[in-house]
Parts: structure tokens; sequence; C-alpha cells
């Protein structure tokens, strides 16, 4: 008997899913955990179409959204607007007792 990996790039065939798993992420994981995520995501999607649309490559974004790598904002920027996805900030979610 075989046993398949699995992957979950192979669920995240639609907008709920993904904006779903990204913000469980981003609720639950560090940073590696979010930076791989989004590598996933735009696995699932296809990585040429990314390449496309974020102007880089696809080695570059193999690289960049792998675990442990550290990229640039702008390329997690790039890579999020091409997923289709944003970033949001909720006024109830920050700190009440904020320094200056």
């Amino acid at each position: 008997m075989e046993i398949s990996k699995f992957d979950i790039a192979d669920y995240l065939d639609n907008h709920e899913m993904i904006a779903e798993y990204l913000n469980t992420v981003l609720a639950e994981g560090n940073d590696s955990d979010v930076i791989v995520a989004i590598g996933r995501i735009a696995k699932s999607i296809g990585m040429t179409k990314i390449a496309q649309e974020t102007g880089l490559s696809r080695p570059s974004l193999y690289k960049a959204l792998s675990d442990g790598a550290k990229p640039q904002f702008e390329t997690i920027m790039k890579v999020l607007r091409a997923i289709g996805g944003e970033i949001q900030i909720n006024p109830n979610s920050l700190r009440k007792n904020t320094t200056r």
C-alpha cells in the first residue's frame, strides 16, 4: 500500500479556502510559517502565473517562499497581491495602551 504525502496546496482551490488558511496561519503561526503558507498558496495557484504577475522569476519565488527564507517585505506584498490577498488592520485588534 502506497501512502501519498499530504500537500495543503492540493486543497487551496478557492478564495475562501485560501483566506481561511492564511488567516489561521497568521493567527497561530510565526514569521516562517506565514512565508511558507504564502508559498503554498502561490504553488496552488501556479508559480508560473505568480512569477508573471510579480515580475519575479520562478526560482526566486521558490527561494523567497521556502522554509527559513527571509524575503523582503516588497516581495511578500507582490506575492500577496498576485494571489488576490491584502493586508488589513482592524482597530479592535490594536493595543489599547500604546506608547508614542
